[in-house]
């Protein structure tokens, strides 16, 4: 039973997670172009956020406690 409920909750949420993100209207950005330059430059790189600053803190800590465990 709980298997089936497990399956079913996932289902679900990855079933509104593909409906969220087809919500989303096309980009309505500026008019036509009317002076050059037309096209925007491309963005910078990809900027270093606070997701991938957690990750590599929190894979420090669970380094340093492993350390810590296998030193006792």
């Amino acid at each position: 039973m709980k298997k089936s409920l497990k399956k079913l909750f996932l289902i679900v949420v990855f079933t509104s997670i593909t409906f969220v993100s087809y919500a989303q209207g096309p980009g309505g950005g500026p008019g036509p172009c009317t002076s050059p330059p037309c096209n925007p430059p491309n963005p910078p790189g990809l900027p270093i956020d606070g997701g991938a600053i957690f990750l590599l803190s929190s894979g420090l800590i669970y380094a340093i406690n492993k350390l810590r465990r296998k030193e006792e």
